[in-house]
């Protein structure tokens, strides 16, 4: 599909509500019966817009996916729905009026940012991607707050914006890029772009290192639904500031430059932080809200004596600790009558499925369990519980 033209006409887009809901074992059959009456290639391009849908709904919600129009690299590379909503309404807090979304893709922030009552400028270099953007603010209702241009990013004149967004691309031909100077654009424009604008956020990957983050900028990770999704660069906030954002809610917390948890024996809780907050480097602070240490000082797990309330860790009541040692323990599943077996790991070797296979007995029982894999004070240890519930 190189032209989104044709599935813009009436006949387009009657085929579009056609094959909607067709399932890919029956795309065949759909295809020889719809070919009778409409051009082979128009069929596919129906065809492969409703598979692109499809995936889409994930991100963008069954209602709008089935409206919008995608490319593989839109649906892949497109910000989650509920991410570009929580980012939209940071900027609409900031007073945030007009912004220029620079690589803005199929429009996923712009309609974010449009729905937040922003005026958007999209800009994607791709002739294909700007056509989705645009038929995407036209499908939406938002086309009279989204202009779209087909250009390169770095001849965009940004001043006339109160703000700038820019999502580099980090995938190319081979897969994931990981270096952040070879993002399209390198993430060092980024930068010197965000610091001529009021305010500006740069979405990078959430593994970026800690020490590459600007002095003046603010650093956020950001997860949904306990999956951590991407770090943000603020620019025009909070200079220095580190903070984890967890969706839904938002729930937010900020860094406060606290010393690295002590290192303490294993208590009746195991606290598992959530990713956006390992990521930030905040487990500190989720440590000291829960009166506890880690189990190892390279392992991002807390243990505790007490059961606390909190949104940043799932809590896990521990039963019994083994050195690791599968016999030990697939007779400890057989002994609680263990048939679910949940494998978690953190500073182990082991694949979980592995481990699940070989410890979990052939006569399964009705009960569930979890098992960590980690390090206690640098001993590989097995620590078997459940998930922990407030009373």
């Amino acid at each position: 599909m190189n032209d989104l033209a044709p599935l813009l006409t009436p006949e387009g887009r009657a085929l579009l509500d056609d094959v909607r809901d067709t399932a890919p074992a029956d795309e065949l059959a759909v295809a020889t019966r719809l070919r009778r009456e409409h051009p082979a290639e128009l069929v596919s391009a129906a065809l492969g817009q409703a598979r692109l849908r499809q995936r889409a709904a994930a991100k963008f919600g069954a209602e709008d996916a089935g409206r919008m129009f995608f490319t593989p690299n839109g649906v892949e590379q497109s910000t989650r729905a509920s991410v570009a909503a929580y980012r939209a309404g940071r900027m609409r807090e900031l007073g945030i009026s007009s912004v220029a979304d620079l690589c803005s893709g199929i429009g996923g922030d712009a309609i974010a940012l449009a729905r937040a009552g922003i005026r958007v400028l999209a800009v994607d270099h791709d002739p294909l991607t700007a056509a989705a953007a645009r038929a995407n603010a036209d499908a939406l209702g938002l086309a009279d707050l989204i202009e779209v241009r087909e250009a390169d990013v770095t001849d965009v004149d940004v001043a006339p914006y109160d703000a700038v967004f820019v999502d580099p691309a980090r995938r190319g031909g081979r897969g994931r890029i990981f270096d952040p100077e070879a993002y399209s654009p390198p993430l060092s424009w980024a930068i010197d772009t965000a610091r001529k604008a009021p305010h500006a956020a740069l979405k990078i990957a959430p593994g970026i290192p800690h020490d590459t983050v600007p002095a003046e900028a603010e650093a956020e990770w950001i997860s949904d639904g306990g999956d951590v999704k991407e770090a943000v660069l603020w620019f025009g906030t909070a200079p220095g500031a580190v903070r984890a954002t967890l969706l839904p809610g938002p729930r937010t917390l900020l860094g406060r430059g606290l010393p690295d948890p002590r290192v303490r024996p294993v208590g009746r809780y195991l606290y598992e932080p959530d990713g956006a907050v390992i990521r930030a480097h905040l487990v500190a602070e989720v440590a000291e809200e829960l009166d506890g240490g880690l189990l190892d000082e390279t392992i991002a797990y807390v243990t505790a004596d007490e059961l606390r309330p909190t949104p940043y860790a799932t809590a896990y009541e521990i039963t019994d600790r083994l050195p690791f040692n599968v016999k030990k323990l697939k007779a400890l599943l057989r002994e609680r009558e263990v048939g679910i077996l949940t494998v978690k790991k953190r500073g182990s070797a082991v694949e979980p499925e592995e481990l699940r296979r070989k410890a979990l007995p052939k006569s399964q029982g009705p009960n569930s369990a979890t098992v960590f894999l980690t390090r206690v004070a640098g001993a590989p240890t097995m620590l078997i519980g459940a998930p922990a519930r407030l009373q």
